[in-house]
């Protein structure tokens, strides 16, 4: 069964269609031949917007990038500056929780040195930046801080993807938890 009614071909629909895909069946379901079947279209009429499947998945990555990066933006808005790590920590595992084949896609670009695919990944490094500096840190201290957090909040979304929580206490309970420990740690400054 489709996802979508035929609708017209542009590089818009084909990614939103390689989204719904990923979301729905997985991230290793977006292949031509699975996003052609859903367009309703041939696989060669793909070729026409994108360069063949790594093309396919650079744009789906630099889609995850941006759409992640409207969603942690979001999340930030509705909380004080004090609080904009943990906003923007649970808006990354709410994202990753709506958007499961999306949120792969972006740690799966073909060339993860394109200029594409590093700008849109920027740019939320700059927004975990910009959230990070009420804490008495360094630039370099500062994009450690971003990397902890990133590894930090990946590996929760990654265990909690797989069933690894089999304890029966609130994922967003340990979550805020675990971010609050991050946060006073960074406060505390290196020794």
């Amino acid at each position: 069964m489709s996802l979508r009614p035929k609708t017209a071909l542009d590089i818009d629909a084909i990614i939103r269609t390689a989204a719904e895909l990923a979301d729905q069946k997985g991230f290793g379901e977006v292949t031509l031949a699975n996003l052609a079947k859903e367009l309703k279209i041939k696989s060669p009429s793909l070729y026409n917007h994108i360069d063949g499947l790594s093309g396919l998945k650079k744009e789906l990555a630099i889609y995850g990038f941006n759409t992640l990066y409207e969603a942690l933006a979001h999340s930030r808005e509705t909380f004080s500056e004090k609080d904009a790590v943990l906003a923007l920590s649970r808006g990354y595992v709410d994202f990753a929780r709506k958007h499961p084949g999306v949120y792969e896609a972006t740690f799966n670009a073909p060339d993860s040195t394109d200029p594409e695919v590093q700008q849109a990944g920027s740019k939320i490094v700059g927004l975990v930046l910009e959230s990070l500096r009420s804490f008495p840190l360094d630039e370099e201290e500062a994009l450690h801080a971003v990397r902890g957090l990133r590894s930090m909040i990946h590996g929760f979304c990654s265990l909690e993807q797989k069933g690894g929580f089999g304890l029966h206490l609130s994922l967003d309970a340990s979550l805020s938890f675990m971010v609050e420990a991050f946060m006073a740690g960074i406060s505390n400054g290196r020794k």
